[in-house]
């Protein structure tokens, strides 16, 4: 099968360390995607978010600056493993910088998925951080 990797940078109005929370504790996670989220906060923990639909496994953690996963959801083919890294920077005008990439996809979901990250978190993301402040 043919992959892709998928690599975007996109830029909050948040620590690094809040959005790092964002995507490792359970609660704030179901909060900004209005979906329910189970994640173990450890390296080797499994997760589960999207009321079920994306599952997996975390290779990496550093708390505020790094989050590494293996990430398979519903609509991958039996047994695929894709990895997602996420990583966090300080900008020199407070913001912090999210450089993401997602490897191993199938390349026919590509598309879907490249829409999928800015619809389901990058834009609820901005939308619960600008709520809170």
């Amino acid at each position: 099968m043919k992959t892709k990797t998928i690599r975007q940078q996109i830029e909050f109005n948040a620590t690094p360390e809040e959005l790092y929370n964002m995507l490792m504790d359970e609660k704030k996670h179901a909060v900004f995607t209005g979906a329910s989220a189970k994640i173990t906060n450890r390296t080797g923990g499994k997760f589960t978010v999207w009321d079920g639909y994306i599952s997996g496994k975390n290779i990496e953690l550093i708390k505020g600056k790094k989050i590494v996963q293996e990430w398979t959801s519903t609509d991958l083919p039996a047994g695929h493993i894709s990895i997602t890294t996420f990583e966090f920077a300080v900008q020199k005008n407070n913001t912090t910088l999210l450089k993401f990439t997602h490897a191993n996809i199938p390349a026919a979901q590509y598309d879907e998925l490249v829409k999928g990250w800015t619809d389901f978190y990058w834009q609820p993301m901005k939308e619960f951080l600008s709520s809170i402040e």
